[in-house]
């Protein structure tokens, strides 16, 4: 699960953590207000899930209404357009507008899960205001990092050797830099993040340290513990099918390609989603009904699928253990007389129960219900299909 910034920035100010005084808003004349508010220069920032907003034209300077309420009619009546976005773009429901801080240096400090040590690592970098990939492959050694101990967590040695990396050594200027460390630490343990990032933080020419910017993820089976986040979802930020098929314990992701897919096990899934592109087609979704699917939530996958308009045919892949093929079978025959079937299904089925579920098909007579030997054959007899 993701947040919006102004979001990561509330979390930051409950673990002690400097930030401007900023504002949400929703129209240009809440804009405005908020510019009287604050006062002096604001930023005007568009909150959306995605990245590159500077150079979209989406994080704009303002020291006067007139251009505080020409910003915000902007970015609110625009679909926003970047690298992350695709030419699409996304539409802009919210602007944060914060007090503009003159900047003297930037910096990055994030903590993020090391799933090779099992650890969560601090990271910081002299190199901050640019993406940690573009740090990364131009210079590792930019960045410095510090592990957690398990059962210790963020030490106090382990905090100075991370300010030192920073290069800060005046002494306010060091406490308050041990301040976000440790708060930004704290938000990352307390609330069962994947990553808590703050780039930039700043020092500003006044000798301020403070965070201007805010990235955090969470694990989406921990936010049962945390009703506080889970008031923060925003919905609308989210592929409506991926959030349709959450509700029927369906694992869904929309891709760009024409070959639905509908396979039970992650593993299978990406087995299938290879062999489809080695045969020249390109996968339109991940799905993964589960090991338990029923014949309703096998039905709904189908729904999900079959309402992208970009697939022209369906690829589905079982091997029958919990979920049993004469199951999906049934379920295939019911959507095929519920929905409507106008793309053929090229159907693989292995397991247990297989032998029913190819009787049920055969006897069933539908055209676009097309069986295939093993996945090799299904792969070739659907990219042929769509080709």
């Amino acid at each position: 699960m993701k947040v919006h910034e102004y979001q990561a920035r509330q979390l930051l100010v409950d673990a002690g953590v400097p930030v401007p005084r900023s504002s949400v808003v929703q129209s240009p004349a809440d804009a405005v207000k908020a510019f009287s508010e604050i006062g002096g220069q604001v930023v005007i920032k568009a909150q959306v899930f995605a990245g590159g907003r500077g150079k979209a034209g989406f994080v704009k300077l303002a020291s006067d209404a007139k251009a505080v309420e020409e910003a915000a009619t902007f970015m609110l009546g625009n679909r926003m357009v970047s690298k992350q976005t695709g030419p699409e773009g996304i539409e802009v429901k919210k602007l944060l507008v914060a007090d503009a801080v003159d900047i003297d240096s930037e910096y990055y400090v994030a903590v993020v899960l090391d799933r090779a040590k099992r650890t969560p690592v601090v990271m910081v970098s002299r190199e901050g205001g640019v993406e940690i990939e573009e740090v990364a492959a131009r210079n590792p050694d930019a960045i410095v990092k510090q592990w957690l101990h398990p059962h210790l967590g963020l030490q106090g040695f382990q905090v100075a050797a991370l300010i030192k990396a920073l290069g800060l050594t005046d002494k306010q200027q060091v406490k308050d830099a041990a301040k976000v460390i440790r708060g930004l630490v704290k938000v990352f343990l307390e609330n069962d993040c994947s990553l808590a990032e703050i780039n930039p933080l700043v020092r500003t020419k006044s000798g301020e340290v403070m965070a201007i910017d805010a990235k955090m993820n969470f694990d989406d089976s921990a936010i049962f513990r945390h009703p506080k986040l889970k008031e923060m979802f925003d919905p609308t930020e989210e592929n409506p099918m991926e959030l349709r098929a959450k509700e029927h314990d369906l694992t869904y992701i929309a891709l760009d390609g024409n070959i639905g897919c509908l396979v039970n096990g992650a593993g299978l899934a990406m087995a299938t989603m290879d062999i489809i592109k080695l045969h020249g087609g390109e996968p339109a979704n991940f799905l993964d009904v589960g090991g338990s699917v029923t014949k309703e939530g096998a039905i709904e996958a189908f729904r999900i699928i079959l309402s992208d308009e970009k697939v022209k045919g369906v690829l589905v892949n079982i091997f029958g253990g919990i979920a049993k093929c004469d199951t999906i079978a049934e379920a295939l025959i019911a959507a095929a007389q519920d929905i409507g079937f106008k793309v053929p299904v090229v159907v693989r089925l292995e397991g247990t129960n297989v032998e029913r579920a190819r009787e049920l098909l055969e006897a069933a007579k539908i055209d676009v219900l097309i069986p295939a030997e093993d996945l090799t054959d299904a792969a070739k007899k659907v990219c042929a299909k769509v080709a």
